[in-house]
């Protein structure tokens, strides 16, 4: 006689086979985990080459025209200054490190940085040297193109000129030099100053002139082309070392001059005894933007921690002093021009609402649905 085979599965308690999964179980599970990621984001990615950790003090921030975020960062390792620089395509997600989207170490801190075109990035180092970097493979990899020591000391300050051809640097060596980067090369060495330089700032439109100031309490307006490049600006608004100058960007006579004090002026290069001047803050300038409003603003920041928003007439529009240490940096969002972001030596990347003056509308209230 046959041994019975064996019967069909049973179910909990003896009630028969269990029953099939309903069509499509698996598809609808996978579509809900695909949602699930979307809703988190963007994978946390770093790419190569790219440092696993960003150090702590964020010493620049700037915007290039398509939004792209450019962030330098330094911090003390052992006995000696690591930095590195940072490309974020999401500017909201920085400055966290798995998402950028390309970042290198650099040999020593970052004092100071800029883009140069769309994809030069011009870096002042802590070790003397003018550097410049390139983005490259699809702009996930950011390559060495040149690092020169012809400064005796820190390279302090950076500016790209009119054309991105050229550029100029400042140092504690108290010198100013004017570089072909095409070439490499310097073409302008100059020691117009007695201390070290603390700013330079190139004038829109052209090539040739630009601004330095110093600690030795001097404002300088260069012109490359004249025998005696250096006319001294004296502005008596300002009674203490100067710390940042910045062009306006639709007035080639005016340019903006911070102080030790906090106290901010515009000042006319053809009557600097004229200068509109506020004391807005309480420690060191460290930097200015202006934005791109038919009548600009001036955002300014300094070492009190706090970020300050002034008008044509330096009359407060905006204060936040959400920062836990000092202002180091700060950019206008080319794509909405209400929005600026900040950074400093706390590690925030801070992105500011500015209230819109009148008669002016907000670059993403532009864009057409």
């Amino acid at each position: 006689m046959a041994e019975p085979g064996p019967g069909p599965e049973r179910g909990p308690a003896g009630q028969g086979p269990p029953p099939e999964p309903p069509a499509g179980g698996e598809q609808q599970q996978q579509g809900e985990q695909q949602q699930e990621q979307e809703a988190a984001g963007p994978e946390w990615n770093i790419p190569p080459n790219a440092p696993a950790c960003m150090e702590r003090h964020l010493d620049g921030a700037h915007y290039r025209a398509d939004g792209a975020l450019l962030l330098g960062a330094s911090g003390l390792s052992g006995r000696c200054w690591a930095g590195s620089l940072w490309v974020f395509a999401d500017p909201r997600r920085a400055p966290s490190e798995g998402f950028c989207t390309a970042g290198v170490q650099t040999e020593a801190g970052v004092a100071d940085l800029r883009w140069v075109a769309d994809r030069g990035i011009l870096v002042a180092s802590d070790s003397g040297a003018v550097e410049l970097w390139e983005l490259d493979e699809n702009e996930t990899l950011i390559v060495n193109k040149f690092c020169k020591y012809e400064h005796d000391d820190m390279v302090t300050t950076v500016a790209v000129l009119a054309g991105s051809t050229q550029a100029v640097s400042g140092g504690q060596d108290f010198c100013v030099k004017v570089w072909d980067l095409p070439q490499q090369a310097v073409l302008h060495s100059y020691r117009a100053h007695s201390d070290a330089v603390t700013c330079v700032a190139s004038c829109p439109g052209k090539d040739t002139v630009f601004l330095s100031c110093a600690e030795d309490g001097r404002t300088l307006l260069w012109d490359t082309r004249c025998p005696k490049p250096a006319t001294r600006i004296v502005c008596s608004a300002c009674n203490y070392l100067p710390t940042s100058v910045l062009w306006h960007p639709q007035k080639s006579d005016i340019f903006a001059l911070g102080d030790e004090n906090g106290t901010v002026a515009l000042v006319d290069t053809k009557n600097p005894d004229s200068a509109l001047s506020s004391t807005v803050h309480a420690r060191r300038i460290t930097g200015f933007a202006f934005s791109t409003h038919s009548s600009p603003l001036l955002a300014s920041i300094s070492e009190d921690c706090s970020v300050a928003v002034l008008d044509s007439d330096l009359s407060e529009v905006f204060r936040n002093r959400s920062h836990r240490d000092f202002v180091k940096g700060l950019s206008w969002s080319p794509s909405d021009n209400s929005l600026l972001t900040t950074v400093g030596w706390d590690h925030q990347v801070l992105h500011h609402a500015v209230p819109i003056p009148t008669g002016e509308a907000s670059g993403v209230n532009c864009v057409k649905e």
